[in-house]
């Protein structure tokens, strides 16, 4: 597995890869409309690259393909972190993670962690500052607010 910065013409393939994994890896802890709310399959490409530009944003590449991804904004928000569903358990997380906390200045990191990756997080240290139900498409769906102290 190697990692590399996100380029533009990686856009569509990760917003594929962010759709297959909520419809596969988190589909055991979401309902499908939940996953189908969170993941609708008509990503705005230009908003996503513009997001994915303007944090650092990395691509995990294994056995030829795009095997998962992840973005951290300067303050130490960690956006998103989606690993391919063929890819799960090969510590292709742990790396990108490890990749976007060395690289960040931040003394305290932060996510919304879904009810799938919590267990992930708590394992490198993250605790839960709180539960919350986001709303997406008229749904109310679960997530975690987490932090992790340097």
């Amino acid at each position: 597995m190697r990692l590399r910065p996100y380029q533009s013409s990686d856009c569509r393939a990760l917003t594929e890869l962010f759709y297959e994994t909520v419809h596969t890896v988190n589909r055991k802890d979401y309902t499908q409309a939940q996953a189908d709310a969170w993941a609708d399959g008509k990503p705005d490409l230009k908003a996503w690259d513009r997001s994915l530009k303007a944090h650092r944003s990395l691509v995990a590449e294994a056995d030829g393909q795009i095997a998962g991804f992840g973005d951290m904004d300067s303050d130490g928000y960690l956006d998103r972190l989606y690993v391919h569903k063929d890819f799960q358990g090969r510590g292709i997380a742990s790396a990108v993670c490890d990749a976007l906390e060395a690289g960040c200045r931040a003394q305290r990191f932060l996510t919304h962690a879904s009810i799938t990756a919590r267990p992930f997080f708590e394992a490198r240290g993250y605790k839960v500052i709180k539960e919350q139900q986001v709303e997406r498409k008229g749904l109310l769906l679960t997530n975690f607010v987490m932090e992790k102290q340097r």
